[in-house]
Formats: structure tokens, C-alpha cells, sequence
């Protein structure tokens, strides 16, 4: 389930006590009056089921109360509750299978603006990648893909193709657009230190790498696996499925294809460079145009499933408070 604390002019206390009230996903309702200071005016907090968030939500935002007041919502990991469970069975729909709009755009909106942490996350990751082309090992790429944020904008630009968001889908792409660049510049920096230092020379660039080779080779079977990547990324931002999005990290060629381009270009092997190219070029457009079509088929499919609710239903949760709860009241140990 979901928490949602709200601050509410007092003007709007009531519409608001009423909305929450005749939703059947909300429970553990909870009202302060006058207890909000800034912005002044009442406090309400209850828990949401997942699958009736974006309803709620969009009714808050249709009242105003974003601009007048405040709507926080937050992830519960625990809730022991006879009338939790009641109101997740009165939601409709799985709350494995819902996708809280609102969370997962402020979500991709953080991790798409460039920034020093991200720069710099994205700069080591490529560097680590760069020891690892060059050495050969496995280990330093999968430990340079788990450290690269790239997939932050990534989901941005997903977010806001499907949801026509110009200006996530700019700030997106400008993070991948300027952060790439300057951590592959950052990296042939790096070569050249480590190679005037005689850590590194030319010919472990050119030669053969059977554990890392095709990371210059693009095929269609690396398009396959950041297809796939991206579905299962999208899927694991949607379902807060963490566990999910670090195994799609490591199956998806993009910081290594990063630092082998910088290490080509640093050496002047111009033809392995536009490979490396080509390979995160590739992985890039499979990730965003999975993760599109993945956000795309859950709202269809959610809208489709849950989007209008039974006339039952509709006219259960019409009714006041007093008339809906008694059944519930009566379970109750």
C-alpha cells in the first residue's frame, strides 16, 4: 500500500474528507484540523491501495490542492491491517499490475537532470569499464554497467514519450547527450595518464579480447538483449521491483560501448571506435524504444482492465461512510 498525507486549505477540507471517504481503496483516514503552518490548514493522512492511487490523485490535482496545498505519497513496506486488506480487495485491479503515474514521473524526473553526481557516476563508471576493455575482464564491466546512472534519463525519455512531456523528454536527453560526451572525454584523459604512466599501451587494445569483444561488435542479438533490458527495466521502476533494475544494468552494453569509444578514439583506432559507437547507439535506441512500448501496454492495458469502474461499484462508493463500512465493522475481531 501507499501513504498519502495531504495538506488541505481549510475552505477545501470538506471536498477533499468526501473524496477520500467514498474511495473504497482508502483506509486509515485521519484528519487534524488546523495543524498544517505552511501551507496553512488542515492535515489529512490515510493509506491507498496501490490500484486506486491514480484515482485519488487525479482528484486531489482536479481540486487544486497541488497548488494550494501539498500531496506527499510514499511507499509502505508493512501494514498489518484487517482494513488495509479490505480496501485492496475493494480496489479493482492487482496492485502488482498498477502504475502510480504521478510517483513514477516525479521518480524519472529527479534522475533525469544532469547534475555533478550524475556526471561523475557516469565519468567512473566509464573509466572502470575502460580497465576492463582493456584488460579483458568481465568483472570490471559488470561493475562499471551497475555503477553508470544511465538509466535514469533513460526512463525519462519513456515517461515523457508516452505521456508527451516535452520538457522531461528534453531534459532527458540533454543528460545523455552532454553526460556521455564529457565522461568519454573524461576517459581518453584517463588513457592517456595510465598509458604515458605504463598502465595501459595500444596493443592491449587491438589485441584479442574474447571476453570483451563484442562490445565494438553490434549485432541483432544486442539489440534483443537491450530490448529486452528495457521491458524488464521499465517493469521494475513501475513495480519499485529494485532487485529487478540492477540485473537490467548489468545485461546492456552502454557504459562499456562508452568507454571503449573513448579508449579507441585516445589510441586514433578509429574503425573499433565507431563499433563501440554504433554499439551504444544501438542499445540506447532498444532501451527507449522498449521502455515506451512497455509504459504504453500498461496504461492501455490498465485504462482497458480498471479504467471505469462497475456501475456496482460506483454506486458503493457514492454512498456516505456510515452506509459502506457496517459489513467490514462486523468482521472485525
Amino acid at each position: 500500500m501507499l501513504h498519502l498525507r495531504v495538506i488541505v486549505p481549510r475552505e477545501k477540507s470538506d471536498a477533499v474528507r468526501r473524496l477520500l471517504e467514498a474511495e473504497a481503496g482508502v483506509t486509515h483516514l485521519v484528519v487534524w484540523p488546523g495543524a498544517a503552518v505552511s501551507p496553512p490548514g488542515d492535515v489529512m493522512s490515510c493509506d491507498v491501495a496501490r490500484e486506486a492511487a491514480n484515482t485519488v490523485l487525479e482528484d486531489l490535482r482536479h481540486l487544486g490542492i497541488d497548488d494550494d496545498g501539498a500531496i506527499v505519497l510514499e511507499d509502505l513496506d508493512v501494514v498489518l491491517s484487517r482494513s488495509a486488506r479490505e480496501a485492496e480487495l475493494a480496489a479493482p485491479g492487482e496492485g502488482a499490475d498498477a502504475v502510480v503515474w504521478e510517483q513514477i514521473t516525479e521518480v524519472t524526473s529527479e534522475e533525469s537532470t544532469i547534475s555533478v553526481t550524475f556526471l561523475a557516476f557516469l565519468t567512473l563508471a566509464t573509466m572502470i569499464a575502460a580497465c576492463g576493455v582493456l584488460l579483458d575482464n568481465p568483472i570490471l564491466i559488470v561493475g562499471a554497467m551497475v555503477v553508470g546512472p544511465e538509466f535514469g534519463p533513460l526512463a525519462g525519455l519513456c515517461v515523457a514519450v508516452v505521456q508527451r512531456r516535452p520538457r522531461l523528454a528534453a531534459r532527458s536527453a540533454f543528460a545523455l547527450l552532454a553526460g556521455f560526451p564529457i565522461a568519454m572525454a573524461l576517459t581518453m584523459v584517463f588513457t592517456w595518464l595510465l598509458t604515458w604512466s605504463g598502465e595501459f599501451e595500444k596493443a592491449m587494445l587491438e589485441a584479442e579480447r574474447p571476453l570483451t569483444a563484442f562490445i565494438y561488435q553490434p549485432d541483432w542479438l544486442s539489440f534483443w538483449v537491450a530490448f529486452l533490458a528495457g521491458i524488464a527495466g521499465m517493469m521494475s521502476l513501475t513495480s519499485s521491483k529494485s532487485g529487478a533494475l540492477i540485473g537490467v544494468l548489468i545485461s546492456v552494453t552502454t557504459v562499456p560501448a562508452a568507454a571503449n569509444t573513448a579508449v579507441a578514439i585516445a589510441y586514433g583506432d578509429l574503425e573499433q571506435a565507431a563499433g563501440s559507437l554504433g554499439q551504444l547507439l544501438l542499445n540506447l535506441c532498444a532501451i527507449v524504444l522498449s521502455g515506451s512500448l512497455t509504459l504504453l501496454g500498461q496504461r492501455l492495458y490498465w485504462n482497458r482492465t480498471h479504467g471505469s469502474r462497475s456501475r456496482h461499484e460506483t454506486l458503493a462508493a457514492s454512498r456516505p461512510p456510515a452506509q459502506r463500512w457496517p459489513q467490514a465493522g462486523r468482521t472485525k475481531d
